[in-house]
Parts: C-alpha cells; sequence; structure tokens
C-alpha cells in the first residue's frame, strides 16, 4: 500500500487549489468590469462614461476597479483594443467559413459579420467604433494598431474583387473602401431596432456596398 501524503504535502496541494480557484474568481471578475464597462462606453461614450456606472453595471463597489486597472484610461484602452480584436476575429471566421465565394460574395459577407458583430453581438465593438474619435492619443495607440490590421483584411477583399475584374475601374481602391466602411461604421450612431430589423439594414447594406463598386458595363 502506498504511503499516504504528509501533512505538507496535503497542505501544499489544498493551497495550489485555494489560489488557483482565487485566480478563476479574479479573471472572472476582471472580465465582468469589462463587459461592464464595454456596455457604458456603447451607450455614454468616452465623455459621459462614469467609474460608478461601470461598477453598478458590474455590481462590485467602485474602488475594487483599481484592482484591476490602474485607472479610468486604462480601462478605456482595454475595452476599445478587445473590440476592435474581437470585430477582426469575428471577420476572419466568417471569411473562412466562405473560402468557395467569389470575391464580391465575400464582400457581401464581410458586410453582414460587421454589421451583425457591431449592432447585435459586442457591446466592445459598438464601444470601439463610437468612440474612435472621441479617445486622447495617449490611450489610442493599441486600438489604432488593431483598426489597421482590420482595414487591411478589408484591403485584401476589395483587391481580389478588383483583380477579378468585379469593381468599377473607374473607383480609388482605398476611398472605395473608406466610404464602405464609413457607412458600416455610421450605423452604430442611428440603427436601433425601433427603425426596422437587422436583418433588413444587413440586406440594404449588402446592395448599397455592391451596387458603390461593381463594375458599370
Amino acid at each position: 500500500m502506498p504511503p499516504k501524503p504528509s501533512t505538507r504535502a496535503r497542505a501544499g496541494g489544498g493551497t495550489k487549489k485555494a489560489a488557483a480557484a482565487a485566480d478563476t474568481k479574479s479573471t472572472r471578475t476582471r472580465g465582468r468590469i469589462l463587459d461592464a464597462a464595454a456596455k457604458v462606453l456603447s451607450k455614454k461614450g468616452y465623455a459621459g462614461m462614469r467609474l460608478g456606472d461601470v461598477a453598478a453595471e458590474a455590481e462590485i463597489q467602485a474602488p475594487a476597479i483599481y484592482y484591476y486597472f490602474d485607472s479610468r484610461e486604462d480601462l478605456i484602452e482595454e475595452v476599445m483594443w478587445v473590440g476592435l480584436a474581437q470585430m477582426r476575429a469575428h471577420l476572419t471566421q466568417a471569411l473562412d467559413a466562405a473560402t468557395e465565394l467569389d470575391p464580391m460574395a465575400r464582400i457581401m459577407v464581410a458586410v453582414e459579420a460587421h454589421l451583425r458583430h457591431e449592432l447585435e453581438l459586442s457591446d466592445y465593438a459598438t464601444a470601439s467604433i463610437r468612440n474612435a474619435g472621441q479617445i486622447p492619443d495617449s490611450i489610442r495607440e493599441r486600438a489604432d494598431r488593431e483598426a489597421i490590421e482590420y482595414g487591411e483584411v478589408w484591403r485584401g477583399l476589395i483587391k481580389a474583387a478588383i483583380d477579378e475584374g468585379q469593381v468599377n475601374p473607374e473607383l480609388e481602391p482605398y476611398v472605395a473602401q473608406m466610404l464602405a466602411m464609413g457607412a458600416l461604421n455610421w450605423a452604430a450612431e442611428w440603427w436601433s431596432p425601433r427603425r426596422g430589423s437587422l436583418d433588413s439594414v444587413v440586406v440594404m447594406a449588402q446592395t448599397f456596398v455592391r451596387n458603390g463598386l461593381n463594375r458599370q458595363d
């Protein structure tokens, strides 16, 4: 029969389990704070976001936020970055499932993925888009890098459609991309379920982008 573990060994094992449980709880609390901040930021904007509102949404005491984030700006920076990183991951996943489609059809997939993630699936994405022009330079560097990566995905989609002869040759690719993305991003400012179903917005946006890009023969 194997020897029983020593008291020290048993105590050590218990300490590791307690530490793991504490770490899991800490991770959940941090995530709850971020979720709450994304929701508040998406609705009230950079200037209107108060840590008291975030704490109330997260159901914690406001001072507890400083255990996880050094400042209000640190919290906002994280929300902005997460919003764009998640949006790029969502778009990439949607495109990976549509590799058999032609380039213009893949752009339509991107239009739907962008709008649904922005308006329906993620407070982070809404917060990032609505506050992109409001946050100070001191906390925008990481989000800006992610925005560039996201734009590169769209650049590749439009280039593929150009190479396939599906885009009006009179269009300048960068301007066309920025106009299309600008229209999609602006939906975060005006759309609500009271203004019609998201499904209809997606269909109209796809028609708008397709007709704007299509070769006119």
